[in-house]
Parts: C-alpha cells; sequence; structure tokens
C-alpha cells in the first residue's frame, strides 16, 4: 500500500453544500455574491514582442515582490495582417483565441520578469528550448518555495512531462525531473503534470495530474517517497488535478479540474501517511488556489470568478471578472499576490498578464493574501 486513507471521513464529503443556497442569474456562481474589492490597472502589462506578434498564453506567474513579477507564457502569437491602428497590444483584442489558435503559436520568450508598471526586466530567452517544439500547452505552473532561502523557481511543463528548476536570476536550469516527452505513472515520470507545493518539512508534493490523478510526495532532493490520490469519485478521488497547494493544520488542498472540486487531504509527521478530511465545492471548472491563514480562494469558470471558502466548505464570497474588453478575462488561469497585496492573473485565452489594486475602503476580509507558510 501507498498510503493510508481514512475512508470513514467519507461522510464529510459535502456535494450538496450549497444546494440550498440561491442560484445566481448567471452560470454556476452562488450568492453572496458581491462587488469586486480589486480594480484593474488597465493596460498594464506592456507589450514588447516584434511586429505582427504579441503575448501567448498566460499560464504561470509568481509576484515576487511589487517590482518583480515572474511570468511563464505559452510562446508569442502570430497576429494576423494588418494590425489595426488601435490595436491595444494582446492577441484577444483581434479577437483570437490563444488556447485554441495553436497554429499561430511560436515558442520564444517563455520566461520573463516585468517591474510594478507592467514593463520587461529580464528577457530569459536562452530558456526558450524547454518550450521549444512542444505540440501541445507547454508551460502550466511557475512556483517558488516559501522556505527556499534561494528562491529557485519550479516551472511545470505540462506537454514534455516535466518539471525544471530554474536559478532564481533565470541564468541557468539547475536539475530536470522527468522524461521529456515519455509519459508514465511509475516513480520517475510524470503523466501530463500541473503543479508543485512545499511541506514545512522540506517535502515536495508534485501533481502528476491530468493522466494520473495522483499527488507524488518528494523528499527535499525530489527522491520518492510516496504518492496519495487516484481517479475516481470515492473519497480523496479526482478527475484531472489541476492545481496543489498547502495551508495550516497540515491542510493540503487538491484542486480537481474535471471533477469541480477541491479535496483536503492532512499530512503528519510520518511521510507515509495521507489522511483524506473533506471534498469541498459546487464548481464548475477550478483553475487555481491560494491558501490563506483561515480560507481559501479559488478562480473558477462558468462565469468566471473568484469564490472564497473556509475550511469547512462554507461559501464566503464570490466576485465576478468580467470578460468585456479592454479589461476583461475569459479565464484566470493563475493567480498571485505580492507582498503590497496587489493581485496578477493571468489569461490563458485573450492571453496576457493583468494586475489588480485593492479598491481603497476594500476590507480586509474580501482581499486574498499570500500563499499561507508556517513562518
Amino acid at each position: 500500500m501507498k498510503y493510508k486513507t481514512t475512508a470513514a471521513l467519507a461522510g464529510l464529503l459535502l456535494p450538496a453544500l450549497l444546494g440550498n443556497q440561491v442560484q445566481a442569474q448567471e452560470g454556476n456562481a452562488r450568492e453572496p455574491i458581491g462587488p469586486s474589492p480589486y480594480e484593474v490597472v488597465s493596460l498594464w502589462h506592456k507589450p514588447f514582442a516584434e511586429e505582427g506578434y504579441a503575448f501567448g498564453g498566460a499560464s504561470g506567474v509568481w509576484a515576487e515582490s511589487a517590482d518583480r513579477i515572474i511570468l511563464a507564457q505559452r510562446g508569442e502569437t502570430v497576429l494576423p495582417y494588418p494590425i489595426p491602428d488601435d490595436f491595444l497590444g494582446f492577441a484577444g483584442d483581434m479577437g483570437l483565441n490563444v488556447l485554441t489558435d495553436t497554429n499561430r503559436r511560436v515558442w520564444r520568450n517563455c520566461l520573463y520578469t516585468l517591474n510594478a508598471d507592467g514593463e520587461v526586466i529580464d528577457l530569459w530567452d536562452h530558456l526558450d528550448y524547454l518550450c521549444e517544439g512542444s505540440d501541445g500547452p507547454g508551460p502550466h505552473r511557475l512556483r517558488i518555495s516559501p522556505y527556499d532561502p534561494q528562491k529557485k523557481l519550479w516551472l511545470v511543463n505540462e506537454t514534455f512531462n516535466q518539471i525544471y528548476v530554474i536559478a532564481n536570476d533565470g541564468s541557468e536550469v539547475l536539475a530536470t525531473y522527468g522524461e521529456k516527452g515519455v509519459s508514465g505513472d511509475d516513480e520517475t515520470h510524470f503523466g501530463r503534470p500541473q503543479d508543485v507545493a512545499f511541506l514545512p518539512d522540506g517535502r515536495i508534493l508534485v501533481a502528476d495530474g491530468l493522466d494520473n490523478n495522483r499527488i507524488i510526495v518528494f523528499d527535499n532532493d525530489m527522491n520518492y517517497i510516496t504518492e496519495f490520490g487516484s481517479y475516481g469519485t470515492g473519497p480523496g478521488g479526482t478527475d484531472t488535478i489541476h492545481a496543489v497547494a498547502i495551508g495550516p493544520g497540515n491542510r493540503i488542498f487538491v484542486l480537481d479540474r474535471a471533477g469541480g472540486g477541491v479535496n483536503i487531504w492532512r499530512y503528519s509527521n510520518d511521510p507515509m501517511e495521507y489522511t483524506f478530511e473533506r471534498r469541498i465545492g459546487d464548481l464548475t471548472l477550478p483553475l487555481d488556489i491560494i491558501v490563506n491563514q483561515n480560507d481559501f480562494w479559488i478562480t473558477d469558470l462558468g462565469p468566471l470568478r473568484f469564490v472564497n471558502y473556509d475550511f469547512e466548505g462554507n461559501l464566503k464570497y464570490t466576485w465576478l471578472v468580467p470578460r468585456e474588453l479592454p479589461d476583461g478575462y475569459i479565464e484566470v488561469h493563475t493567480f498571485s499576490i505580492d507582498p503590497e497585496g496587489n493581485l496578477y492573473g493571468g489569461d490563458n485565452q485573450y492571453g496576457r498578464l493583468q494586475k489588480w489594486v485593492p479598491k481603497p475602503g476594500s476590507g480586509p476580509e474580501l482581499l486574498i493574501e499570500r500563499p499561507w507558510s508556517a513562518r
């Protein structure tokens, strides 16, 4: 047996948790729904591509500081000719969808950093080889361990079934895990991995998510320890894991994209033991998650929104993200918070990163904090 599961906790599953709440007029959003506590900094992300090109899908973002935001994008997008004089600099403004218009994708400028004004600081085009030749979406998540003094970057490449560890200054790739282009479900291969998270004691969790529906546990040197989770609707089961995050009380949050929910597990000092606690959420297609001290936030589609739950599964707040341009989104595939409380969301379909700042008077209970850590 690779892991321990407390099946008796199946009764804590919450599939009907929100069933008695008021259905919103649009899609699967449910009350309480209120105004956004943030306002968009319009056209914040300054275009830098050569003429005839624009951003690709903004799939991974990490706000290390308010003046250093690290972005992983799915290459650039070839624009149709002619380009209008009033072009706003991103593919969605021309009616393109960078997720589905894959014939327009070129693998360059996949990793770079931005300053507080949305201008490029460092363009790491020497790392484009990590994405080149991909026949799929490529880079999926970008994370930094809160316990790593070197602040190494972890880049998850879904299509190549690989995870790269990169020096914080982008100078070099320090380690590569997984065999390029080879899918597997053993201790050294991945099946379209989606995310990575870090426990305070040094354990590293990989969301090996789209094919294998498992969380793999490694030690601090990426030696395999064990794994937990499985495909299905039983306790702890998922139907494509899209993200994983760590919270207080030894909680692990596993985001089930196609299954429309979040599974909460508990870890212990025993590196082999992981206990399923409960399932939360009546969601449509959850995308990313940030866990805070007492609750967590998710981006979900149908309609696109930010959703706030407490750890028992009570829906605390929802705010909708408009689709209309110039400031709208189709999806917030990834989001991050800088130390000053600004919010960054990557749109994987319109193709750009946007910045939100807290509205004056927004109470702290409505604002997303930096991801929880044991420090």
